[in-house]
This record gives structure tokens, C-alpha cells and sequence, in this order.
């Protein structure tokens, strides 16, 4: 089992014929069960076309008819990146629907040797019963990679993306690994600034049958070096690295302070 998609979800590309959107949809194609997965396009200027034998609607509503697709992904150029107000309307277009936003600015998820929907590199993942959720992209890969390193492999990986207006949260996702039978265990990575990754601790503290390491991005590791996103911003003293650690400590989680033990201290818990 796994969370979200599957190897039977239909997908849209929309930002198909874009240089990111050719490169990351090409490689979701080779990627498992990807040339069955990904089923459709969207480029208004260029309906009717196909690319890697995709065919290209006008627009996502057609795409859905026509395909039976059930999640888009979307790839824009920097340039064509969506403002916050514009992201806080799509937001609150899906609220209340039964629509999942994930991101923006994050590297997607996948299942491993099902599919993958992203940018994220599917080689480093290995089937198996870990779940891993972050708001870096990176440090998903890391946690990924160690964890195949060690032979635990994952059901899932999601990355939620770092930005302050987003859509799904660690609260959600954790809440997804919670009921998935398939998973047995997490590693949830955050970054500094806002209440998320508290709030989602205390909800794990409540109903979390599972065991967890935590990490946050942010904090300094024994190197005296800083990992940390450009986008996380503290706002004050609660959403720190250290408080957020503290807040983990406090409600059963395993936390480091070395990005580097992530995969070892969740095989030791297990």
C-alpha cells in the first residue's frame, strides 16, 4: 500500500512542452510504471500535439475527461512562477474538495518502483515500509538515501515543500503514514519558521501509533555547519530549530541534531 498515488494513478503534465517540464516528465516516464502513469499534457497553444508519445489538450478539465487523470503536476519557469495571492486563491479553491495541494516549490513524491510524480532522483529509492515526510527537498533525498543505504527501504517520500503558503503540511502526511498499515515507521524533517512542525508533533504526541525521528533544518550540526532553506524565515523565538527539536523531544519523538544519523537512529528504534 502507499500514500496518495500508486502505480495504477493517471497523470497530467501541465508545463509539458517547458525545458523542466520535458526533462522531469521524461525521467517519471522511465521511472517504474511511468509510460502507463503519465497520460496527458496542457499547452492551449499546442492542442492536439504529443510529446514522448503524451498527447497535449487545451486544458486540464479536457485532459481529466479524456484520460481519466486524477492529479496534475505543474512545472513554470521561474518567471511564470505563481504569486502569493495567487497561491492563497488556489488554495482556497481546494479547500473543501476533494483536492490535494501539494507544494508549491517542492520536489514531488514518489512511491518507490511504482511511480514517482517530480523532480526528486528515483534511483536512490528501494521499496519498503519507512515513510518519509520534509519540508526540504534535499534533505529528502538524504533520508531517503540512507535509509536504502541500511536496507530499509519506503513506502512513501513526500516533500511538502518550504514554502510559507502551501498546501499539504506534516500534520496531513503524518496523518496519512499513521493509517497506512504499510508503514511502519517516519522520519519527518522541518525547517525554522512557523508553528508546523509543532503542530504536527503534538497531533503524533495524541494518535501516532508509530515510531518517529525528527530533524529541523536550521540547526547547527556537530560540524558547525548550518543546513537550512532560503525560504524558512523565523518569526520568533518558538519556531527556532532548538524549540522545535524541543517540542519533538517532548512528545515521543527521536530527534537528531546530525542530518547524517537520520537513517541509523530509525533502524536502532526498530
Amino acid at each position: 500500500m502507499s500514500i496518495f498515488i500508486n502505480k495504477h494513478t493517471k497523470v497530467i503534465t501541465q508545463g509539458i512542452t517547458g525545458k523542466t517540464g520535458q526533462f522531469h516528465t521524461e525521467k517519471c516516464q522511465e521511472y517504474a510504471n511511468g509510460q502507463q502513469c503519465f497520460v496527458a499534457g496542457v499547452n492551449p497553444k499546442k492542442a492536439g500535439e504529443s510529446i514522448f508519445n503524451i498527447p497535449i489538450y487545451a486544458s486540464v478539465k479536457e485532459a481529466a475527461h479524456e484520460t481519466g487523470a486524477t492529479v496534475s503536476v505543474i512545472y513554470v519557469p521561474p518567471a511564470g512562477a505563481v504569486m502569493v495571492r495567487n497561491r492563497m486563491k488556489a488554495k482556497e479553491a481546494a479547500g473543501g474538495k476533494r483536492t490535494l495541494l501539494l507544494g508549491p516549490n517542492c520536489p514531488g513524491l514518489i512511491t518507490p518502483e511504482e511511480i514517482k510524480i517530480g523532480i526528486m532522483p528515483g534511483h536512490i529509492h528501494r521499496k519498503g515500509r519507512i515513510g518519509v515526510v520534509s519540508r526540504s527537498g534535499t534533505l529528502t533525498y538524504e533520508a531517503v538515501a540512507q535509509l536504502t543505504e541500511i536496507g530499509l527501504g519506503q513506502s512513501s517520500a513526500v516533500g511538502i515543500g518550504g514554502d510559507p503558503i502551501n498546501g499539504l503540511k506534516h500534520i496531513d502526511v503524518m496523518r496519512a503514514f499513521n493509517d497506512d498499515p504499510d508503514t511502519d515507521a517516519v522520519i519527518m524533517i522541518g525547517e525554522i519558521g512557523g508553528p508546523d512542525e509543532a503542530e504536527a508533533a503534538r497531533w503524533c504526541k495524541a494518535h501516532m501509533k508509530k515510531p518517529i525521528v525528527g530533524f529541523i533544518a536550521g540547526v547547527t550540526a556537530p560540524a558547525g555547519k548550518r543546513m537550512g532553506h532560503a525560504g524558512a524565515l523565523i518569526s520568533g523565538g518558538a519556531d527556532t530549530a532548538e524549540a522545535k527539536l524541543a517540542v519533538m523531544e517532548e512528545c515521543g519523538f527521536k530527534v537528531t541534531r546530525n542530518p547524517s544519523e537520520m537513517g541509523k537512529l530509525l533502524k536502532a528504534m526498530l
